[in-house]
């Protein structure tokens, strides 16, 4: 059974807490890339910072891993007279009586969000002339600083496990691949994505990793959020984008290795274009904020899952839900 090492929570560590926001994830990314490049045959990058580690380029059955890095972002949106900043935000919510960072051309500025509504940041400047020397603008990216820590031996808490969470798991299973010297019939990408399901690869099979919530707490209702629990294991997606016979293999895969799962359904589609793909994903507490946690045993179980996928799955395989007859 796999269990992460301390090299890894290391890794880990540093790449949760290198900010990522979201249309600017380059320091989190730069982390990532020079994890995996000791894994990878080859890597790749496009214009926007996704990260390709690729292992098989020349075969020409393609087997995608995928997952995405940001983190809760929000912009300096407008500046009052008194120097008093108001941001605008990607419609998350807004955590009040926290310090923010204000990245900038000069660097980091420290400033408060003291109330939730209205929502503005205090940088203790007199007057907006006094905002702008510190270089501030309208349009600079605005984070929280709060570090990533693991509480009672067993969850992993921060501020962008979703989906940072999903990169570590990607690294983890190349990283397992090529120190196990598993010899893969197919090229395999493994893609840290800034914008999820647009692969310019063309994969003949996508599998990707994400994050869902934990219902068992707050005032989710099970009947329309379904039963999930951190600590439980990775869950298993239904959804009509989700490839019904790939979805098996996986669930035949995990009970083969004894590998606890639990399932989910979703209406989101990741993959189009005829696809094939499926959806693993890690329950989470309190999404959205700035102390997300992740169940430690479920992102091991589901590394252990996507390692013996990629080892196992059945490349010859007709997906097809119908074959073509002549009549």
């Amino acid at each position: 059974m796999y269990k992460i090492s301390k090299k890894s929570e290391y890794f880990l560590y540093k790449y949760l807490n290198a900010y990522s926001p979201t249309g600017n994830e380059v320091d989190a990314q730069k982390i990532w890339m020079k994890y995996i490049e000791q894994y990878s045959d080859s890597i790749e990058t496009d214009n926007y910072g996704t990260v390709v580690g690729v292992i098989n380029k020349k075969k020409t059955f393609k087997i995608v891993i995928e997952a995405h890095v940001d983190e809760m972002t929000w912009y300096v949106n407008y500046i009052t007279d008194d120097g008093i900043i108001y941001v605008a935000g990607r419609g998350r919510p807004l955590t009040h009586s926290k310090r923010v960072n204000i990245h900038t051309k000069n660097g980091i500025i420290d400033g408060l969000l003291p109330y939730k509504t209205p929502t503005f940041i205090d940088i203790g400047a007199s007057n907006k002339k006094e905002v702008e020397n510190l270089g501030v603008n309208v349009g600079c990216m605005v984070t929280y600083p709060d570090d990533f820590f693991i509480m009672n031996n067993k969850y992993f808490v921060g501020r962008a496990l979703y989906n940072k969470i999903g990169g570590f798991i990607i690294a983890e299973v190349m990283r397992l691949i090529k120190e196990k010297n598993v010899v893969l019939p197919y090229g395999l990408y493994v893609r840290n994505s800034v914008q999820v399901g647009k692969s310019i690869y063309n994969p003949n099979i996508a599998i990707i990793t994400d994050v869902c919530h934990d219902t068992s707490i707050s005032s989710f209702d099970k009947k329309i959020n379904g039963d999930v629990k951190s600590g439980l294991g990775p869950v298993i997606n239904y959804s009509p984008s989700i490839h019904n016979n790939l979805r098996e293999q996986i669930i035949f895969i995990a009970n083969k290795n004894n590998l606890s799962f639990q399932r989910l359904v979703l209406p989101d589609a990741y993959y189009n274009n005829g696809v094939i793909s499926a959806l693993i994903s890690i329950p989470i507490r309190y999404m959205n904020t700035t102390v997300e946690m992740a169940n430690k045993k479920d992102i091991e179980n589901c590394i252990h899952l996507m390692f013996e996928i990629l080892k196992n799955i059945d490349i010859n395989e007709n997906f097809k839900y119908l074959e073509n007859h002549l009549y």
